[in-house]
This record gives C-alpha cells, sequence and structure tokens, in this order.
C-alpha cells in the first residue's frame, strides 16, 4: 500500500469519526435522563462512594454518567455504524468486492497474495448465528475458486477484526479461525498497508479529532451531571 493510501485511510477515519461517532456521541449524552438508568440501588451508592468519597447527588450522578457515556453508548455507536468506515476502506484499497460476504479485497503486504475479507469492529461484536453466514460465504467463493480456476487457498478468505488483541477473540471468532484466518487489530493493519505502526498511528489519529474541533468533552459531561443530580435531588435520592 503506498503512503498515499495509508494517509487517505487515516483521513477518512477522521472523518468517520467527526461526522458519525463524534455526533452521535454528543446526542447519546444530551438526551440522557435519569430515567433512562437501569439503577441497582444496592450499587449505585456504593459505586458514588467509591468514585467520589461520598454519596451526595453529584457524586451519583458521576457515579451514572461516566461509565455510560465513556464506555456503553460510545462503543455501541461505535460497532453499529462501523460499515461508515468499512465503505470507506473499500474505496481506498481498491472498490468494494463484487463477492457476497466479503467487504475489501487487498494484497496482503505479509506473504503478497490477494486476500478477500469481511470486516468487523472488534473481538467481541459477533454472534452465534454469524459464524454460520460467515463460513457460508468462504464456502462459495471457495467453490466458485475451484469452478473458475481462481487459485485460492484457504488463508486468502480472512475475517479482518479492525481493533483488540488475538487473545481476546471471542469463542465464536475462534469457530471461524479453525477454518479460516482470523486476523486482529495490529496484524490486520499490518497486512493490509505493510506497516507495523500503522494500528497505533490511527487510534492515535481518531484521539486528534477532539482537539481539532475545539471539542470540550468535560464540560459537556459536568453539565450533563449537573442536570442528572438535580432530578436525583428533586426525587428526593436514590
Amino acid at each position: 500500500m503506498t503512503d498515499q493510501q495509508k494517509q487517505a485511510i487515516i483521513v477518512s477515519g477522521k472523518e468517520y469519526f467527526r461526522t458519525t461517532i463524534i455526533p452521535n456521541h454528543l446526542k447519546n449524552l444530551q438526551k440522557l435522563k435519569l430515567s433512562e438508568f437501569n439503577i441497582n440501588p444496592f450499587l449505585i451508592n456504593y459505586l458514588a462512594a467509591f468514585l467520589c468519597g461520598d454519596t451526595e447527588p453529584h457524586s451519583l450522578a458521576k457515579a451514572l454518567v461516566y461509565p455510560r457515556i465513556l464506555g456503553t453508548s460510545l462503543n455501541t455507536s461505535f460497532g453499529q455504524n462501523i460499515q461508515v468506515f468499512i465503505s470507506s476502506l473499500e474505496e481506498i484499497t481498491g472498490g468494494a468486492s463484487g463477492v457476497e460476504g466479503i467487504d475489501i479485497e487487498f494484497v496482503d503486504a505479509i506473504d503478497g497474495r490477494r486476500k478477500y475479507c469481511q470486516c468487523k469492529a472488534g473481538p467481541q461484536t459477533i454472534n452465534k448465528e454469524d459464524i454460520a453466514t460467515i463460513l457460508g460465504h468462504f464456502k462459495y467463493l471457495m467453490n466458485k475458486s475451484r469452478l473458475d480456476r481462481m487459485g485460492l487457498q484457504f488463508d486468502d478468505l480472512i475475517v479482518g477484526v479492525l481493533y483488540g488483541e488475538r487473545d481476546n477473540l471471542s469463542a465464536n471468532y475462534k469457530a471461524i479461525d479453525a477454518h479460516y484466518p482470523v486476523l486482529c487489530g495490529a496484524d490486520f493493519w499490518e497486512r493490509l498497508t505493510g506497516d507495523k505502526e500503522f494500528y497505533n498511528r490511527l487510534a492515535k489519529a481518531f484521539g486528534e479529532v477532539v482537539e481539532e474541533d475545539g471539542i470540550d468533552g468535560s464540560t459537556l459531561i459536568l453539565k450533563k451531571v449537573d442536570e442528572i443530580a438535580q432530578e436525583i435531588i428533586d426525587k428526593g435520592g436514590l
């Protein structure tokens, strides 16, 4: 992959965060209300005290808001919208694959063979039903290869997991990996770009968007904490 293509991926990744992830993240933050939390009364006071040293309304609000907006909602948004980023990879690597069930095709920078890749977000993001679907698509392509004399090998059909560590792959991914390679995180990006450090460069670039766009996340979160704390006060506590 050329330096221009690698830079195009970084630019596209930033645009993905700028136009998709960040707006959804801010929207999820703004719409948070006390009624949306499934509060465990046995844990919330403990968590507030553990986090802040007391169980005052603002501490309770922080114990509710921080995990939601810094974890759950963002992970969900990233997974739900990952196809937006994958579509940009299709264009940069030479266009979408014409094969059903294949997101991108590229020449592996390690072994030099053409890969047919289905992309997934992270190491825990497929369910049991996805196993048969993915294996079915790959089996179809292998059969087609024999008929069309494409010369495909089993390790030419891969699942590319965009982030994470191989050791954290779910049992569902491992079931696929028993038949076809599952390349995860840095391994996938190195094979795509030929750059061992590209995975880290891309991850850092995503974080740069917040600074470049002047987003003051801490102020926005604290404002929402104030709102939730007031709801707790109005309710008479949790």
